[in-house]
């Protein structure tokens, strides 16, 4: 180890490249770090002329890693890894609780974790949380955190995943919106009726909504908010019709406070995963979680899906809420 120092230049130039190798840009890795992406570039460059060797080839589309640059990022995720589960370690030895860092969506938060917290909290006395919130679609890097929900297309060598839930949306309202204006009627023209939208997803719900979602023609009125869970809550207040992602409202439908608003159900075939970055060594308590995670959801899904009305097919795959 003491011959690390003469090596290279410093310790800190490691972490540097490990953070632009891990996210591909340098601006990715400045923002880790509180850093410019120039003092990122200097960095690397520094590194490279010390070892003597191109650590990624520059592209404009990111940075890709040589062969000598994934030997050497191989081994610091080991490494690094290591050293972020001793410390752990010894910090849950110590007087400090241990901490788990969840990258999940606010409307899940909200509505689906918050009201478990008593049994969270039962299950996991001694664990400390902290939450990573989402407000509109799921997406962005989880690098930094513990377990994560994203939908992730392909195998991705960055994490671990495991099947969550899977991706079904159905419009959903309060019981008393639906004894006062009915259920909707996809292909009409939705009179007097009030549609409630996620403000950055309007083009990619349209097709959710079917006919109805072309503006132009139609005559129902909406209500856009830039973060789900308040979509999820104004439909809850009775104040309209949400599209209703079931990982997220599968237990206000199994509790009541939602019903389905129309015989309309979009199953894409795709799924919600769990995830956990493969950068980081996975704690058994993390793994622990991660099944009580999918165990209540599990549950869930299977309570409401016999109150759903028949799936269709997508038009085109939704993006989540």
């Amino acid at each position: 180890m003491s011959r690390l120092a003469s090596l290279v230049p410093s310790a800190r130039g490691l972490y540097v490249f490990e953070a632009a190798a891990r996210t591909g840009s340098c601006s990715a890795a400045a923002r880790e770090f509180n850093v410019t992406q120039p003092s990122v570039s200097r960095n690397v460059a520094q590194l490279e002329a010390a070892l003597g060797v191109k650590l990624f080839i520059r592209g404009p589309s990111g940075l890709t890693l040589t062969a000598e640059g994934r030997s050497l990022h191989d081994a610091l995720r080991s490494g690094f890894g290591q050293i972020e589960t001793a410390i752990e370690g010894l910090l849950a030895d110590g007087s400090r609780r241990p901490a788990v860092t969840l990258s999940l969506s606010s409307a899940f938060v909200t509505h689906w974790f918050v009201p478990r917290l008593g049994a969270f909290n039962a299950a996991f006395p001694t664990i400390d949380l902290r939450f990573e919130l989402i407000s509109g679609a799921l997406r962005g890097p989880a690098t930094n955190v513990d377990l994560a929900t994203r939908m992730l297309a392909d195998e991705d060598p960055l994490y671990h995943r495991w099947d969550f839930a899977p991706e079904i949306v159905v419009p959903v309202c309060s019981p008393a919106y639906l004894r006062a204006h009915g259920p909707l009627d996809h292909a009409s023209d939705g009179a007097g009726h009030t549609l409630l939208n996620l403000t950055d997803r309007q083009l990619e719900w349209t097709a959710l909504w079917g006919e109805i979602g072309q503006r132009r023609s139609r005559q129902a009125s909406w209500l856009e908010f830039p973060d789900y869970a308040v979509v999820v809550q104004a439909a809850m207040n009775g104040e309209g019709i949400a599209l209703g992602w079931l990982g997220v409202v599968a237990s206000q439908i199994r509790n009541g406070a939602l019903v389905p608003a129309s015989a309309r159900r979009i199953a894409t075939g795709r799924t919600h995963h769990l995830i956990a970055p493969r950068a980081r060594a996975i704690r058994q308590v993390v793994l622990d979680i991660r099944d009580w995670l999918t165990a209540g959801m599990a549950d869930d899904i299977a309570a409401v899906m016999p109150c759903l009305p028949a799936p269709v097919a997508a038009d085109r795959p939704p993006v989540p809420g």
